[in-house]
C-alpha cells in the first residue's frame, strides 16, 4: 500500500493558503503583528510598552527600540526561575541554548507553547507540504525519518522545564504519532555525547528503510560515515535504497555539497534547506531549482530589516518585510510568539524577489571579516571555497578565517584555517584561486588587494584532521546544532584551534 500516496491529501488544503504568500504577504504580517500584540498586552513587558493601544504598525515602531539579548537578558532570567506574564502570558517551560554573547557563554532562548506550534512545527509541515507537491512519486511516508537532535537537561528544577537543543526540545514536545515513523529512538536521540549518539544512531538506523533525513549537515555526516563505516557499504543508497530527501539547515551546504554527492550518488537525491533557529523558523526552499527560501509570512513571528549600512547606528533604519529591496544586505529584526520583542537575531539576508518574499543568508551580524575596510561576509567566503575546490579538485570539510593584522614583514591578509576531507595537490594554487574568487564576488575585498597596497594575498593552513571536532569537544558543542564559526574580526578562535594542531 503507498501510505503517501493517502497521507497526501492531507497537505494539499495548505498548499492553497502558501499560494497567498504571492499578492498577500503584507496582509499576512500585519494580521500576525496584531495577534502578537494582543497577546503582548497581557505581560509585563507589553504593559510597560503600551501594547494594549497599538493598533497599527507605526504604532509599533514607536513603542520601543530594537532589543538585543542584553537587553532581554533579564527579563528572560526571571522566566527562568519561573515568573509568569514576562514577555510571554503565562509560564514558558523551555529555553533554547543558544551561542553566547559577549558577556555570556550562551544565551537562552524562550520557546513558548505557542512558539512550538505556530513557528517550529509548523514549519516542518510546510517543508513536507512543498517536498510532496514538488516530487509527485514520492513515497517519503512508507519508511522512516531519521532526525538529528541534540541534548537537553533541567532548567533550574523546576518541574517540566527544561534547557538545551532547540532540536532536543522539538523531539521531547513532538506528537507522539511522529514517534512511530522517525528514528532514532527517543532515548537514543537525546543522548549527551555525540560520539555515543552516533554509533547507537547509526546501528538502530542501518535495518531501517530510511526515506528522508533532517539535520545539521556537518552532523549528519558524522552519522552517515558511521553508518558506511558499520555497514560495509560503499555508498548510503547500498544501505536505505528508497532514501529521497535531506532537509538540512543550521550552516551553509556548500561546502558539504561535494561530501554528500561522494556517499550519495543516486540522481533522484533531493536537498532541501531549512531556516530553523533557536528564535523561530524562518524560511523553506519551496523549489529545489532555486537556492533562495521563502520566507514564512504567517507564522508566530513578525520581521522587520535594518540594511547593514545603518547596523551600530544610534538610530538606524528599520523597514518592515514590505519596505525591503531586492538585492540589499539586511539584519534581520523578530517579533515572536514566544516573547522576543523587536530583537535583532544576528543574521543577515539579502532578498532576490518580493512575489513572494524569497532570500538568501548571507551570514551574521558577528560573522565577517572588516579588519581593512574589505566587508568579507559568509556568503563570499562560501561561494569562493566552492570555485576554489571545483579547480583544484580540492574537498572542504570545515574552516574558519580571521585577519592577520601585520606579520614580521608588516604584511596584512586573511589567515584561513581549513580542514579537507580532500586537499589539493597545490595548497598554493587553492589559496589563488580562492583570492581570486574573493575578489571578483567582493568589489571592496578587490579594492583592497589592488596591488598589494592594503591587504596580501590570503593565506591557507590545512588543519589536522579533527582538530575542529576537537576544539568543538573542549567547548562543550560537539553534535547537537552546534558549528564552527566560520569569519572572525579577530583571532581568538583561530589561535585557539591552531594551538590545539600544536598540542
Amino acid at each position: 500500500m503507498n501510505k503517501t500516496r493517502l497521507i497526501r491529501k492531507l497537505f494539499v488544503p495548505r498548499l492553497r493558503q502558501l499560494d497567498r504568500y504571492v499578492t498577500d504577504a503584507e496582509f499576512l504580517q500585519r494580521k500576525v503583528l496584531i495577534s502578537l500584540l494582543k497577546q503582548g498586552k497581557l505581560t509585563q513587558w507589553g504593559e510597560a510598552h503600551g501594547y494594549g493601544k497599538i493598533l497599527s504598525y507605526e504604532q509599533f515602531v514607536n513603542s520601543s527600540g530594537v532589543n538585543t539579548y542584553e537587553d532581554l537578558k533579564n527579563y528572560i532570567d526571571r522566566m527562568r526561575h519561573g515568573e509568569r506574564d514576562v514577555l510571554w502570558p503565562g509560564r514558558v517551560r523551555w529555553y533554547a541554548k543558544s551561542s553566547g554573547t559577549t558577556n555570556d557563554k550562551s544565551k537562552f532562548i524562550p520557546v513558548s507553547q505557542a512558539g512550538l506550534q505556530d513557528t517550529h512545527y509548523r514549519g516542518g509541515a510546510d517543508a513536507v507540504t512543498w517536498y510532496l507537491h514538488n516530487t509527485p512519486n514520492s513515497r517519503l511516508f512508507d519508511g522512516r525519518a531519521l532526525i538529528l537532535g541534540g541534548s537537553h537537561t533541567p532548567n533550574y528544577s523546576l518541574p517540566h522545564s527544561l534547557v538545551g537543543d532547540l532540536s532536543a526540545i522539538l523531539i521531547e514536545n513532538i506528537n507522539p504519532l511522529v514517534n512511530l515513523v522517525r528514528i532514532p529512538k527517543k532515548k537514543t536521540a537525546l543522548l549527551s555525547d555525540f560520539e555515543e549518539k552516533r554509533e547507537r544512531i547509526a546501528r538502530e538506523a542501518i535495518g531501517k528503510n530510511v526515506t528522508n533525513l533532517s539535520g545539521v549537515p556537518s552532523w549528519m555526516m558524522s552519522v552517515l560515515d558511521c553508518v558506511l563505516s558499520i555497514s560495509g557499504k560503499e555508498h548510503i543508497e547500498d544501505v536505505w535504497p528508497n532514501l529521497e530527501v535531506f532537509w538540512h539547515g543550521g550552516v551553509a551546504f556548500t561546502p558539504y555539497r561535494q561530501q554528500y554527492n561522494r556517499i550519495i550518488t543516486k540522481p533522484d537525491m533531493h536537498y532541501m534547506e531549512t531556516y530553523n533557529a533557536s528564535e523561530g523558523f524562518f524560511g523553506l526552499q519551496d523549489n529545489p531549482a532555486d537556492p533562495a527560501l521563502t520566507l514564512m509570512v504567517d507564522y508566530g513571528v513578525f520581521y522587520e530589516f535594518i540594511p547593514m549600512s545603518d547596523l551600530g547606528k544610534e538610530n538606524p533604519e528599520v523597514v518592515p518585510l514590505w519596505g525591503v529591496e531586492t538585492g540589499k544586505n539586511y539584519a534581520m529584526v523578530i517579533s515572536t510568539s514566544s516573547g522576543l520583542w523587536r530583537y535583532l537575531i544576528g543574521d543577515t539576508v539579502r532578498f532576490t524577489s518580493v512575489r513572494p518574499y524569497k532570500f538568501i543568508i548571507t551570514g551574521r551580524t558577528k560573522s565577517f571579516i572588516n579588519a581593512f575596510g574589505e566587508e568579507l561576509i559568509v556568503d563570499n567566503a562560501e561561494r569562493g571555497l566552492e570555485v576554489a575546490c571545483k579547480a583544484t579538485d580540492a574537498e572542504v570539510k570545515e574552516y574558519t578565517a580571521a585577519p592577520v593584522f601585520m606579520d614580521e614583514h608588516g604584511q596584512c591578509r586573511h589567515q584561513w584555517l581549513i580542514e579537507f576531507n580532500r586537499e589539493p595537490n597545490d595548497i598554493d594554487a587553492f589559496a589563488r584561486r580562492l583570492d581570486l574568487a574573493l575578489q571578483t564576488l567582493n568589489s571592496d575585498y578587490e579594492a583592497k588587494r589592488y596591488k598589494d597596497i592594503t591587504l596580501q594575498r590570503l593565506e591557507v593552513i590545512p588543519a589536522r584532521h579533527g582538530v575542529f571536532d576537537k576544539w568543538l569537544r573542549n567547548q562543550g558543542k560537539l553534535g547537537g546544532q552546534h558549528k564552527i564559526p566560520r569569519l572572525s574580526n579577530d583571532r581568538k578562535i583561530i589561535e585557539q584551534i591552531i594551538q590545539l594542531m600544536k598540542d
